[in-house]
């Protein structure tokens, strides 16, 4: 629990822990900093700026879990459709549940208005940054590119959709030891399949220099519209370089939309044929030309990976957090608990004592003094209790993680046997199709030689008849094999399908209970939440009167200096340096 005490507002009149007041800040001061969001999450630092909203570092107030929490831009809060993605990006995300793609912890609407999204607080370095130092390592390309491949295949199966993928917004993290681990962030702009009520009509969304050809003609986003996105980004890991280049956005869409890509080979000769292979396929104009689905694609990034030699690559720049332009340092340490207003309520019990040691003390003295002793004490009962229903809520939460990762993981077992099965059927009706040309001419040859019969021809005629009969009828029948062979592996697909499908109906339920369950906790805590941050406002007055009286004393001066430089210190944290 870390049910905190702002030592930055004592003594002044701070709002009741929600966004909807101001107050005056220095100036370049963002001021919602300090600011507790849904009761909740006092935010700490400003991180950065996206296109749909700005993103701060906050701390959760009961649990001290430090989190990324996203605020939609003052000036789209009436744009309903857009208020409406933001929201998705929870569940979409949520839903697939991946460990390449960020965590969301909460997402809801301030009592103001105001939408915001918890995700889990990431410190790593943007692949921007990386691929800004020039052409990588080819395993160390193969090896992010084939993260995020395995993160949106995961998605495309549950009928999730990017949109608008970017070096920008993938982050190489360290996770336990393993340098590079991906983190795809902001599905913002995720669509789920199918879904067409909330966007406009031609709108183009997403990033130009990353946009498939579809998208850039205004189209909607699919599966095969993230793969074309991942080739760009490998392009740009091999070669240092985006293989589309304008200052002007029209140019850029034109250029997606019918320009041929460069050769990845031709700016770096030491890029494997195969990798180059897979880049361009990537990049194909037209959908059917591209990989079927991520399952086919990490299927021959892995082959890759196998050919190619170990490579030992180490990053030593220093991380950057949720993709955040400059280097932002860790979250400080945790603020006081109650405990520690335990602590200090005593020294200023102790510090009126001697100020005033015949116990006459001023009426306004006595009352903060025994009333933030009497805070003190509420709040150590209230936050125990707030530590069972934060208990409780970890619990949904982590079945709920647990149930949502065991349905992806079979769900993604299943697509990748079916993604298999549909290749080995289009690969049948191929070869199907190459034969029904010979076919065709073992066909005509029939009838000519029927013809030859007919007109009165010899023992040659019928030899000819003969053998044209055979093979036409051979070709007959190996077509037919194949034909065949294309028919059982759609049907098995199809019962394939059917699983999938009836597995994403059955999480689909599973998420929405879920999810009630734990907005019926959410509830519960808020409206102890209000409760405890009442408390909080009631302490930092009271102490703010004590300190402003007390602190001239020379006889307290030695009891009140660790309060000061507390106060000081949380400050500082409270301030985001």
């Amino acid at each position: 629990m870390a049910f905190v005490y702002d030592a930055t507002l004592a003594g002044r009149n701070p709002d009741e822990g929600t966004m909807g007041r101001t107050q005056t800040a220095p100036k370049n001061r963002d001021p919602y900093l300090g600011k507790v969001v849904a009761g909740r999450y006092r935010l700490e630092a400003r991180l950065g700026e996206g296109g749909m909203g700005v993103v701060y570092r906050a701390r959760h107030v009961l649990i001290d879990r430090v989190v990324a929490l996203k605020l939609i831009r003052p000036d789209l809060r009436g744009e309903t459709h857009l208020r409406a993605w933001m929201l998705r990006e929870a569940r979409a995300a949520n839903r697939v549940d991946h460990a390449h793609i960020v965590d969301i912890h909460d997402v809801g609407e301030t009592e103001q208005g105001e939408l915001y999204l918890v995700m889990e607080y990431l410190t790593g370095t943007a692949l921007s940054s990386e691929i800004a130092k020039g052409p990588m390592p080819v395993s160390r390309a193969v090896d992010i590119l084939e993260q995020m491949c395995a993160a949106l295949a995961r998605a495309h199966d549950l009928g999730v959709v990017h949109r608008d993928l970017k070096s920008d917004n993938i982050m190489l993290t360290d996770r336990r030891g393993r340098a590079d681990f991906v983190k795809i962030l902001d599905f913002g702009l995720a669509a789920l399949a199918r879904d067409h009520r909330l966007a406009p009509k031609g709108a183009v969304f997403g990033t130009p220099e990353y946009m498939s050809p579809e998208q850039a003609r205004g189209e909607d986003a699919r599966p095969a519209s993230d793969l074309y996105a991942l080739g760009i980004l490998f392009f740009e890991m091999v070669t240092g370089q985006l293989p589309f280049r304008s200052h002007d956005r029209d140019t850029l869409l034109e250029m997606q939309k019918s320009a041929p890509p460069p050769r990845p080979r031709a700016l770096r000769k030491d890029l494997p044929e195969a990798a180059e292979a897979i880049c361009l396929r990537l990049l194909q104009k037209r959908v059917e030309d591209r990989f079927r689905d991520g399952h086919h694609l990490q299927e021959e990034l892995k082959r890759l990976q196998r050919s190619l030699p170990s490579t030992v690559w180490e990053v030593t720049e220093k991380p950057v957090v949720q993709s955040s332009a400059q280097a932002v340092p860790p979250p400080p340490a945790p603020s006081p608990g109650v405990v520690e207003w335990s602590r200090r309520a005593a020294n200023f019990l102790r510090a009126t004592a001697r100020a005033y040691p015949n116990g006459k003390a001023p009426e306004e003295i006595r009352k903060a003094s025994e009333h933030i002793w009497e805070l003190a004490a509420r709040a150590s009962r209230l936050e125990g209790e707030l530590a069972s229903h934060s208990k409780k809520l970890e619990a949904i939460e982590k079945r709920g993680r647990a149930l949502r990762a065991e349905i992806g993981r079979k769900v993604e077992e299943l697509a990748g046997e079916e993604s298999r099965a549909l290749r080995e059927a289009a690969a049948e009706r191929e070869r199907a199709m190459r034969l029904s040309e010979l076919r065709m001419q073992a066909e005509q040859d029939l009838v000519a030689a029927q013809q030859k019969v007919r007109a009165g021809g010899g023992a040659e005629a019928h030899q000819e008849l003969g053998a044209a009969r055979a093979r036409a009828e051979a070709y007959a029948a190996v077509i037919g094999d194949y034909e065949r062979r294309a028919r059982d592996r759609e049907k098995y697909a199809g019962g394939l399908r059917k699983q999938i499908e009836d597995l994403k109906s059955q999480l689909q339920r599973y998420s929405e209970a879920l999810e009630n369950d734990l907005q019926a906790g959410r509830d519960r805590i808020a409206a102890r939440v209000r409760e405890a941050l009442g408390y909080e406002k009631a302490f930092m007055e009271a102490s703010g009167v004590l300190l402003e009286h007390l602190r001239q004393r020379p006889e307290c001066r030695e009891l009140l200096e660790s309060v000061a430089k507390e106060i000081a210190e949380e400050r500082g944290n409270r301030a985001g340096v």
